[in-house]
């Protein structure tokens, strides 16, 4: 079985080694690696390809391993997978209705609120929630934005993770 990759890796030294480690530690054999500092994402960050072949628990293996590291796994054979966006958003979030708010977020593009934890308050104002959000990789700075023009739209507080 083979596997062709498109990991995100921090443009840091070492980083390649971190990635490769634990596919030669589990018994995946490289194929071929496609590594260019040049071709950076918006994040700063370096795109990298790997093929890597081996029977299906090991390569279950490694894709754990890479994401227990936090290796963004942009994509396995060609098709993107899901990244979690965090936010937090601050005000009369009940009386400016809930349902609506996740409603217009799961109208955006590639987009749906995969979690939601409210906190409520006796003041209204001071109620909280935290969505898990989850879109197409290469969404998130458009996500972003759509979820900071909804909270001006409604008068709420965005706390957005970086």
């Amino acid at each position: 079985m083979r596997f062709n990759l498109v990991l995100d890796v921090p443009d840091v030294p070492g980083q390649l080694l971190e990635v490769l480690e634990p596919m030669g530690r589990l018994g995946a054999n490289i194929v071929a690696v496609i590594h260019q500092r040049d071709v950076k994402t918006e994040r700063g960050t370096v795109p990298v390809q790997i093929t890597i072949e081996g029977d299906k628990e090991t390569l279950d293996k490694v894709m754990g391993a890479l994401e227990s590291k936090d290796i963004q796994i942009l994509e396995v054979d060609g098709v993107l997978r899901k990244e979690q966006i965090t936010t937090v958003l601050v005000g009369d979030i009940v009386e400016e209705d809930l349902q609506d708010t996740v409603s217009k977020l799961n109208q955006l593009k590639s987009v749906k609120v995969a979690d939601l934890d409210l906190k409520m308050s006796d003041e209204p104002k001071n109620s909280a929630t935290k969505m898990v959000i989850e879109a197409d990789f290469g969404l998130r700075k458009e996500v972003l934005n759509n979820i900071k023009k909804l909270g001006a739209e409604k008068g709420f507080l965005v706390i957005n993770e970086v």
